[in-house]
C-alpha cells in the first residue's frame, strides 16, 4: 500500500497522507462482494482481505468466537470454577477501579450470583492502588472465600498473589503485559502470556472483560457438560450480558478488531433494549435518547463510571452495573454523575497547570514529563491523554503522594509504553507498573523522577529515531461536495463500529467555500460548505473558536478551502440530516 504525501502544512500543523489502495484488490472486492466502489476501497485500505470482508462486515459472535480452550489455563481455571459453583462454595472477585475493571466485575458477579454463588467483590479505591492487595485478602478471609478471581489485574502481582496462593486457589483473568515470569497461582489466563499460542492474534486484542466473557463460555459449557442444569435451574443466556463487554471493551480503547468487533456490535444491540437497570439509568441522567453507538460508550457513560475510581467511590460501578433495584440505581447513577462533574474541575486545573509547566521550561526529550505535589491522582490519566494530544508527543504526569509517586502516561505511534514499563522495572528505575502499548501506569519514589525522565526520554529518542514527531492525518476517500451525500454515508456506517485499530474514515473534501459560519455551545462553530456547483452541505467543528482554525472559518473572508473531517448522520429531535465534521482545513491550491 503506497501513500501520497503531501508535505504543505495544514492550518492545524498536520501533514495530510492521501491514502491509495491497491486497486486491483479493490476491484475484487467490488465484484465478488457487491458492494460500492468506495466501500471496497475502505476495506482495502484497512487491509481486510475477501476471506474476512464478510465477518468484518456482519460481525456476529457465532462465526468469529474462537474454542475457549484456545487460551492457556482456560480449561484448568474453567474447570475449577465450575466446580465452585456446583460445590456452592464462596468466590470472591477483585478488579480495576476503571471501566474495565467495572464491567469484568459486573459480567462475572452477575453470572455467578445468576447460578446462585455468593460472591464478594472488591474494587480498590486510588489511594489503595491498582490490583490485589492485603486489605482485599483480608476482606476475602472474613467472608471465608474458597476461590480468588482478579480480573484486569493480577499478571504482574508477584510478591501478594505469591503469598496468598498459600491460602486460597487464585485465578488471574487479566489482558495486561505479561513477563517472562507468572505469579505461582492455580491458572493464569491472560491471552498476552509469552507462551500463548498466536495464530488467533486478534485475542490479543481483547479487554479484560473480553476474557472474563470467553472464560463465562467455558465455564457455562464444563455445567453443561457435567448435567449442572435442569428445571429448577436453567441455563442463563450468555449474551444478555454482552451490553457490558462492549462497553468496557470500547473504555478501554482496545483493537476493534476480529472478536472485539463481534463483541461490540451485538453488545450495542443488547444494549439498545435497556435491559442493564443501572446502564439504563445512566443513560437516562446522561439524556442519551437514541441508538447507542461506540460514541456515547466512550465519551458520555465511560467517563461517569470511570469518575468513581477517579475522584469518587470506585466500588459505586460495580453496584451499579449489577443492580436489579430501581430505587437504588437512581441514586447510584445520580452520585457517579456528581464525580464526574467534580472530576472535570479537578482536571481542568490540573491540565492548566501541565501547560503552563511544559510551555515555560526548555525541554530535553521528545516528551511531555510533568508533576506536582498537589495533583489529584484519578485525573492524571486523562491530563496525559490531553498533552500527548495537544504536543503529539508521550506524556507522562505524575501525583507525588507522602509515600510514593503515581504515574500515568498515553503514548503515540512508534513508543511502546508497555516495554517501556517492562524495561524500567527490570532497570530499577520504577517500584512498579504495567500497560498497553499505548498506555501505561506505574509508581516510584520522589528521588527516582530524575532518573526515570532520564531513562524515558533516552528510550523515546531511540523509539523515535531522534526525529520530532510531526502529526499526520491518514486520509481514505478524496472526494467533491456533491460526493458527500446519503448513499456515501450509508456505506460508511457499514464499516461500524469505530474505534482502536478500525477509525472512522477521514474524508477530503476539496474547493469549498466555508459560509454561514456562528458559534454555539462552548465554542463549537456551525457553518454551511458550498462550492462553485452550489452543492452545500451542513458542517461542524468542535471546540475550536478561539484557535488558528476557528479563527480561519469565521474570517467569512470567500477564501478556497481544502477540508478534512468526518461524514456522518445527525441524529436530533427525530430528525436525520447529513452532517460534516470539521476536524482540519487547508488553503486550496
Amino acid at each position: 500500500m503506497t501513500q501520497e504525501k503531501n508535505t504543505s502544512l495544514s492550518i492545524n500543523g498536520n501533514i495530510w497522507n492521501i491514502l491509495e489502495a491497491n486497486e486491483r484488490q479493490t476491484e475484487i472486492l467490488c465484484q465478488n462482494l457487491r458492494i460500492s466502489p468506495h466501500l471496497a476501497k475502505l476495506l482495502n485500505l484497512r487491509n481486510i482481505p475477501e476471506a474476512e470482508a464478510n465477518n468484518f462486515l456482519n460481525p456476529k459472535l457465532s462465526n468469529i468466537m474462537p474454542n475457549p480452550s484456545l487460551l492457556k489455563d482456560m480449561d484448568k481455571a474453567s474447570q475449577r470454577i465450575a466446580t465452585a459453583i456446583m460445590n456452592n462454595q464462596k468466590i470472591a472477585i477483585i478488579g480495576d477501579y476503571d471501566v474495565d475493571g467495572a464491567t469484568s466485575t459486573s459480567v462475572m458477579n452477575l453470572f455467578l450470583t445468576s447460578l446462585g454463588v455468593k460472591t464478594i467483590i472488591h474494587i480498590p479505591e486510588r489511594d489503595e492502588g491498582y490490583g490485589p492487595s492485603k486489605i482485599a485478602f483480608d476482606e476475602f478471609r472474613d467472608f471465608k472465600a474458597d476461590l480468588v478471581l482478579t480480573l484486569d489485574c493480577g499478571t504482574s502481582a508477584f510478591d501478594i498473589l505469591d503469598q496468598e496462593a498459600k491460602n486460597f486457589d487464585i485465578i488471574v483473568l487479566d489482558h495486561h503485559e505479561a513477563e517472562t515470569r507468572l505469579p505461582k497461582v492455580y491458572a493464569v489466563v491472560n491471552p498476552k502470556r509469552l507462551d500463548q499460542d498466536d495464530t488467533r492474534k486478534d485475542l490479543g486484542y481483547m479487554a479484560a472483560v473480553g476474557v472474563v466473557f470467553m472464560t463465562i463460555v467455558a465455564i457455562n459449557r464444563t455445567l453443561r457438560e457435567n448435567g449442572f442444569y435442569n428445571t429448577n435451574q436453567p441455563e442463563p443466556n450468555l449474551m444478555q450480558w454482552l451490553d457490558l463487554v462492549a462497553l468496557g471493551t470500547v473504555c478501554d480503547v482496545v483493537t476493534l478488531l476480529g472478536i472485539n468487533r463481534a463483541y461490540v456490535t451485538q453488545g450495542l444491540k443488547v444494549m439498545a433494549n435497556r435491559q442493564n437497570i443501572g446502564l439504563k439509568t445512566l443513560c437516562d441522567i446522561a439524556n442519551i435518547n437514541e441508538k447507542p453507538d461506540t460514541y456515547h460508550l466512550g465519551y458520555i457513560l465511560g467517563p461517569r463510571i470511570n469518575a468513581c475510581g477517579r475522584v469518587g467511590k470506585a466500588s459505586i460501578s460495580s453496584k451499579l452495573l449489577c443492580t436489579q433495584n430501581i430505587s437504588q440505581a437512581k441514586i447510584l447513577a445520580e452520585e457517579m454523575n456528581s464525580y464526574n462533574t467534580e472530576r472535570k474541575d479537578i482536571e481542568c486545573f490540573v491540565l492548566e497547570q501541565s501547560i503552563e509547566m511544559l510551555e515555560g521550561t526548555p525541554q530535553n526529550y521528545p516528551m511531555a514529563f510533568v508533576y506536582s505535589k498537589n495533583w489529584h491522582q484519578g485525573v492524571i490519566g486523562i491530563v496525559a491523554g490531553k498533552l500527548k494530544e495537544r504536543y503529539n508527543l508521550p506524556a507522562f504526569v505524575m501525583s507525588i503522594e507522602e509515600d510514593e509517586v503515581k504515574g500515568s502516561a498515553r503514548s503515540i505511534s512508534g513508543v511502546d509504553l508497555g516495554s517501556l514499563i517492562i524495561a524500567a522495572k527490570e532497570k530499577g528505575v520504577i517500584t512498579k507498573g504495567g500497560g498497553h502499548t499505548m498506555a501505561a501506569g506505574f509508581s516510584l519514589t520522589e528521588e527516582q523522577i530524575p532518573l526515570f525522565r532520564d531513562f524515558v526520554g533516552a528510550y523515546i529518542k531511540e523509539s523515535l529515531n531522534n526525529t520530532q514527531p510531526i502529526p499526520i492525518l491518514n486520509i481514505d476517500l478524496c472526494i467533491s461536495l456533491s460526493a458527500a451525500n446519503a448513499n456515501l454515508c450509508t456505506e460508511i456506517d457499514k464499516l461500524k463500529p469505530f474505534g482502536a485499530g478500525n477509525a472512522e474514515p477521514l474524508i477530503l473534501i476539496k474547493s469549498v467555500f466555508i459560509t454561514k459560519t456562528y458559534i454555539i455551545g462552548q465554542g463549537h462553530i456551525k457553518c454551511m460548505l458550498t462550492d462553485l456547483n452550489n452543492n452545500k452541505l451542513s458542517a461542524i467543528a468542535f471546540k475550536i473558536a478561539d484557535t488558528e482554525m476557528g479563527k480561519n472559518i469565521l474570517s467569512n473572508n470567500h477564501t478556497c478551502y481544502d477540508v478534512v473531517g468526518n461524514l456522518h448522520f445527525n441524529h436530533w429531535n427525530n430528525n436525520t440530516t447529513l452532517q460534516f465534521t470539521i476536524i482540519d482545513i487547508k488553503r486550496s491550491i
